[in-house]
């Protein structure tokens, strides 16, 4: 199946960059291996259930975004226990230290996903059921 993509330029200079680096023999094989990485992290994040402990990393473009990410923040207050933040220019990087539902905390991630100006959100189980 074809199909095409609106990408920045400077994401797709990079993306060239890497598969041709290691030796993929076309964009099309490096995007396909992109998308079973994808599918694979969110069918591992869809299967966590029962109480967790997570760490969120997110990065985001400060003013684009900052008072609609708050927003998301005090709604999932109940699973954020401890946020970080640092500021990188106009770029931030902040993390969000959760505990809670894995269906909460799966869900928060997925809203934060969803702002054009959120570059990337990293999700990392550290366990399950843990007093």
């Amino acid at each position: 199946m074809r199909t095409s993509l609106t990408v920045p330029e400077d994401v797709l200079a990079a993306f060239d960059e890497t598969w041709q680096a290691e030796g993929l023999d076309s964009r099309s094989r490096a995007v396909r291996e992109a998308m079973r990485e994808y599918v694979e992290s969110h069918d591992e994040l869809e299967a966590t259930a029962g109480e967790v402990v997570a760490v969120l990393a997110y990065d985001y473009e400060h003013e684009s975004v900052i008072h609609d990410l708050h927003d998301v923040q005090h709604e999932f207050g109940d699973v954020i226990a401890a946020t970080s933040h640092v500021h990188h220019g106009e770029w931030c990087l902040e993390t969000a230290f959760c505990r809670g539902p894995a269906g909460d905390v799966r869900e928060l991630a997925y809203r934060l996903r969803n702002f054009d100006a959120v570059a990337r959100v990293k999700v990392m189980v550290l366990g399950t059921d843990r007093e």
